[in-house]
């Protein structure tokens, strides 16, 4: 007869236990942190006794027995963790025969054996070498981004003079608080003999990115040759290095570079600092571990733009975003002012960026699943992208391209949900030798200089003359020239 536990009965218990061996121990000791009743079911009686002088209410019982829950009072969830993979089964049918709604946690000998339990109605099915792998992957990857924010802290902390902090050109949120956050470090590493200065190049033309920038009151500061000559030290935010996505030239030195892109063709000088992270969302992520890790306190206002960095970088969470992205954003919620991020995120519409809409919704041109539209010359560049993701909603449209001109560039801007298609990948091919471009899977820009077309007083017919030829190398790229051959075209 199977021994029970000499202890009065409690009523249901919240977990179950069952073999405890390492495993099964060191689970007992974290669930009995939670103080919640734990049962404990093992074979081997002096492993029992052991746990019931510890205070645990454990029962002696063969777990591949039949009669194995007879006298257990009842239970939410079960673990079950021996060694023995045809017992741990056995345990797994006899549990859902007499309780369908408990859910089980079960340890797996081999793949085999996990397909198994998984038949049998187990909810999860550990390897604990899998278990073990994971583990030690986070630790070292914890260890290591905090190594990472201590060496960034500890190199600010040694510079005297100015350090001035580049976003990309036309910044976006992500970009600026990318730079505020870098500003605060920068405060609290070296508030004394260090000046901060914030720089970008372009506009800050979407009426979003106005509103944040005033509301949170950002001083940032047009960048020009001598501002850059006058700074001891440079950081590139949200940007991989000169001339990516700026007109710094390739030979400045810059001292710490932080991006969520791929990594261009800068060549680090040494005891340069560079973290480029193309799996994370934004790089607002990137500056919110940093201040984790590096216990900087962080206000309304940095904590505010760090979320709506992240928020407009992953479109509310819905593109290339991470778990790391998603926690990040957890952590800086109850830091935020709400008020203040509804104001943001509720701005006017200027009537520019009503009219390139109307224009692009108007002049469209779809081929394939892919929609080009042509909205001429525009003061706003920002308007572009807003054209763009509302033209990929369309019906039938896998590829959104809208494209305009500046005073000095042609400028492109892509929206994609074509899995076949990684938009800013073709973005760069087809015009990485012309200027800029590149980006994500589904979304992604080009800024082509005019160069010698720049003093051409008729900037929207000068980009009716070259855009045919400049567009046809993403047809080529995509496929698109073979189209109408495909349906029967000469």
């Amino acid at each position: 007869m199977p021994q029970e536990a000499p202890v009065e009965q409690q009523g249901p218990a919240k977990y179950c236990i069952f073999g405890c061996g390492t495993n099964g121990y060191n689970i007992i000791l974290e669930l009995a942190k939670e103080h919640e009743r734990v049962l404990v079911v093992d074979r081997d009686e002096a492993r029992v006794q052991n746990l019931r002088d510890q205070k645990f209410d454990a029962y002696q019982r063969d777990i591949a027995s039949s009669d194995m829950l007879a006298g257990l009072p009842q239970f939410e969830i079960a673990f079950v963790m021996t060694g023995d993979g045809d017992a741990n089964l056995a345990a797994v049918l006899a549990i859902k025969k007499r309780y369908t709604s408990v859910q089980i946690v079960v340890r797996a000998i081999d793949p085999v054996n996990g397909q198994k339990l998984t038949a049998a109605g187990a909810e999860v099915v550990l390897y604990p070498q899998e278990v073990v792998a994971r583990s030690a992957i986070l630790q070292i990857r914890k260890q290591h981004s905090s190594r990472i924010s201590q060496r960034l802290f500890t190199l600010i902390a040694g510079w005297e003079g100015t350090f001035g902090i580049i976003t990309h050109k036309n910044p976006d949120p992500d970009a600026i608080s990318s730079a505020m956050a870098l500003a605060e470090i920068a405060k609290q590493a070296n508030g004394k003999t260090l000046v901060t200065r914030i720089f970008y190049e372009g506009n800050i033309g979407h009426q979003e990115n106005r509103t944040f920038v005033n509301l949170l009151d950002i001083k940032m500061e047009h960048l020009t040759p001598e501002a850059l000559q006058s700074c001891n030290f440079l950081a590139l935010v949200d940007c991989s290095g000169p001339g990516a996505n700026n007109d710094i030239p390739p030979q400045t030195k810059i001292n710490i570079i932080i991006d969520h892109h791929k990594e261009g063709k800068h060549s680090a000088s040494p005891g340069s600092f560079i973290d480029i992270r193309p799996g994370v969302g934004a790089t607002a992520s990137i500056m919110t571990q940093y201040l984790q890790e590096l216990d900087v306190p962080v206000d309304k206002r940095v904590a505010t733009a760090l979320l709506y960095g992240i928020r407009t970088d992953t479109k509310e969470f819905k593109r290339n975003v991470t778990p790391q992205d998603l926690s990040y954003a957890g952590f800086l919620l109850p830091l935020t002012d709400a008020d203040l991020l509804d104001k943001i995120m509720s701005p006017s519409m200027s009537q520019e960026t009503l009219d390139v809409i109307g224009k692009a919704i108007h002049e469209r041109k779809v081929q394939s699943g892919y929609l080009f539209a042509n909205v001429g010359y525009v003061m706003n560049r920002d308007a572009l992208p807003q054209a763009a993701e509302l033209l990929i909603t369309l019906e039938g449209v896998n590829t959104a391209l809208v494209y305009g001109i500046t005073d000095n560039a042609i400028i492109i801007s892509a929206r994609n949900r074509d899995i076949r298609l990684h938009v800013g990948n073709a973005l760069s091919e087809a015009f990485g030798e012309m200027g800029d471009a590149g980006g994500h899977p589904n979304m992604g820009a080009a800024s082509l200089p005019l160069n010698y077309f720049s003093r051409v007083e008729n900037k929207a017919q000068l980009l009716e003359f070259v855009i045919e030829p400049i567009l046809q190398k993403f047809k080529n790229l995509v496929g698109l020239e073979n189209e109408g051959k495909k349906n029967g075209g000469p």
